[in-house]
């Protein structure tokens, strides 16, 4: 049986896809659309990991001079004789990424460019002794390379600003034709920039470096740019008037990155992994790119190369470690009670209605909370269902994997918003100690209502319980007790388990999700399991002298809790019912 092609993990070099054995899914017709709908200036916007770096990697290749025809073998671009004739091989290109440009001051954003741009002018040291260049050029371009001291480029900051334009005039006269720009993850320095307190001067950095190579380059064929944003034309790009912008809305290129339901198959099928096809798609589909059902290609392809070394293994977060995610932080933390309110409905799988700003400046961010909700639209955490309505754009959480971003986020902005009151907190915690059912009622009760909880009817019993569970957990994490959730005790797993050492008290916690708001039910279902499963020989067994063991309902804002005390001396053991409210009756159903 011959052997499986690698899977590109990390690999975004298009000729290493195609020469080292990767499994490579085509995306080389976007090139012919791309030079049958040619603009001066294109910029694409996607998510992160969607594949924008390969395919800028793949231009590359296709039309830079000296370029490997036979890399484009068998791909769709080759069925194309005519244009591949006409186009492959024949351009001189200038290719950067700006990903890296994440200094936190403007100094030290501005030495990464100068390393990203000196290390681009390096590739082309054959202008050093170019007739086709006058002396004076040649002197300027050994300006582009020249090192320090410190071996850093030292272009000045005048230099900086016209390096690009001045790089495609070189190339123009050396070869006789026009050069190909490509500028990937173009607005990663505005997102460092705004983050560090430097962004107006970011702005005027980049204006002026765009700008110069840009417009009214006489020297320049066409510029590819990539990025997560479209930045208004305000900020960056003033004065360009021939910007051809292709966002997740519109229907060209909607193919062109990210894979297609049919291309994940298709890849499946290859690894034998089809198996697995309903896992993948609950997890790492339901982007949607002008209706067009979108998977990201970083969590599938991360997700089969794990399949290969344990076909066992269950779907992970992928997309979570390429990022902080600070904008889910910022967003909850800027959010009132509405907002929430649409958080829970999204994060239940209903959809939400809003108004979605295409052009935004970083600046504007934090203005409106609809730029927010915009801004989570198009980075992905967010996505459209169905067409506008009004002017207004029906958004959800498209999959698994992003669901579980937002629980997170959320999980530790309560986390850090519930320690602001340490005074409450405490009180909260020791109310623990003190068997005393009715305060840890009255506080939990408190602090579920100010969060936001997971209400879908289609989410398992146990992955509410799970919710609930994590939030009391970083509660309780406060006191500096020892904590520990789900740890093998007695016969089976308890959901918490304290040891307040200095005390010798014990603690076991058993939540439960109390269905239609049965919460005596549930509580006396959480009291068994911890009997029945002898989940307190674990503290007997530390040297715990007293045991209190605590059964808490929750019900979507609302909780119940009982406790039963007892010591570690089965002979002196006693136990006492202790309800918050037992003379009142049930809540009413909400």
């Amino acid at each position: 049986m011959a052997a499986k092609a690698g899977l590109p993990m990390g690999i975004e070099d298009f000729q290493e896809m195609r020469t080292s054995g990767y499994y490579y899914i085509d995306k080389t017709g976007m090139i012919r659309d791309l030079l049958e709908n040619m603009g001066k200036v294109t910029l694409f916007t996607r998510p992160r990991r969607f594949g924008k770096t390969l395919n800028m990697s793949m231009l590359k290749y296709f039309f830079e001079v000296g370029s490997e025809r036979e890399i484009f073998d068998g791909l769709e671009i080759s069925a194309h004789k005519e244009l591949c004739d006409r186009y492959m091989g024949r351009f001189p290109v200038l290719s950067i990424s700006l990903k890296g440009v994440s200094g936190t001051d403007l100094n030290g954003a501005k030495g990464m460019l100068r390393s990203i741009i000196g290390n681009e002018a390096l590739r082309f040291q054959f202008l050093l002794q170019s007739e086709a260049l006058s002396a004076t050029e040649r002197k300027q371009y050994r300006k582009l390379i020249e090192l320090n001291d410190a071996g850093e480029f030292s272009m000045s900051d005048g230099l900086l600003k016209e390096s690009l334009l001045m790089l495609t005039r070189f190339l123009h006269k050396y070869y006789g034709q026009k050069a190909i720009v490509l500028i990937d993850e173009y607005d990663v320095p505005l997102d460092k920039a705004y983050q560090g307190g430097y962004y107006d001067d970011m702005v005027e950095l980049l204006r002026a470096l765009f700008g110069q190579v840009l417009k009214t380059n006489g020297s320049l064929y066409f510029a590819v740019l990539t990025g997560c944003l479209r930045i208004s034309r305000e900020s960056i790009f003033t004065g360009l008037n021939n910007l051809n912008v292709y966002t997740i809305k519109n229907v060209q290129y909607n193919a062109g990155f990210g894979f297609t339901d049919a291309e994940v198959r298709e890849m499946l099928s290859y690894y034998e992994f089809m198996e697995k096809y309903e896992e993948i798609k609950e997890w790492y589909d339901g982007y949607r790119f002008c209706g067009l059902g979108i998977y990201c290609p970083w969590d599938v392809v991360s997700y089969c190369h794990a399949l290969k070394m344990n076909p066992s293994v269950a779907p992970q977060n992928y997309w979570v470690n390429t990022s902080g995610n600070d904008i889910i932080r910022r967003f909850i933390e800027k959010a009132d009670a509405a907002s929430r309110d649409e958080i829970e409905r999204l994060i239940a799988g209903d959809s939400i209605e809003k108004e979605i700003h295409h052009e935004l400046t970083y600046r504007d961010l934090d203005l409106e909370m609809d730029h927010l909700w915009s801004m989570l639209y198009t980075t992905g955490y967010l996505t459209q269902c169905g067409e506008d309505d009004g002017g207004l754009t029906k958004l959800l959480i498209p999959n698994r994997e992003i669901q579980w971003i937002f629980t997170r986020q959320i999980r530790k902005w309560f986390q850090e918003d519930s320690r602001k009151d340490g005074r409450k907190l405490e009180d909260f915690c020791r109310a623990f100690l003190e068997k005393d059912a009715a305060a840890v009622e009255a506080g939990f009760t408190s602090y579920l209502r100010k969060t936001i909880s997971i209400r879908d009817t289609s989410v398992r019993k146990e992955k509410k319980e799970n919710f609930y569970q994590g939030i009391l957990l970083g509660l309780l994490g406060y006191m500096g007790w020892k904590v520990r959730s789900n740890a093998e005790a007695g016969d089976g797993y308890s959901d918490i388990i304290v040891e307040v050492e200095d005390a010798d008290i014990g603690i076991i916690i058993e939540l439960k999700y109390a269905e239609n708001a049965r919460f005596d039910a549930a509580c006396q279902e959480a009291m068994r399991q911890i009997a029945g499963r002898r989940y307190e020989d674990i503290l007997i067994d530390d040297g715990m002298k007293t045991i209190y063991r605590y059964g808490i309902a929750c019900y979507k804002k609302r909780c119940r809790v009982i406790v039963e005390q007892g010591t570690t001396n089965p002979s002196c053991m006693h136990s006492q019912l202790l309800p918050s409210n037992p003379d009142s009756s049930p809540l009413p159903h909400n």
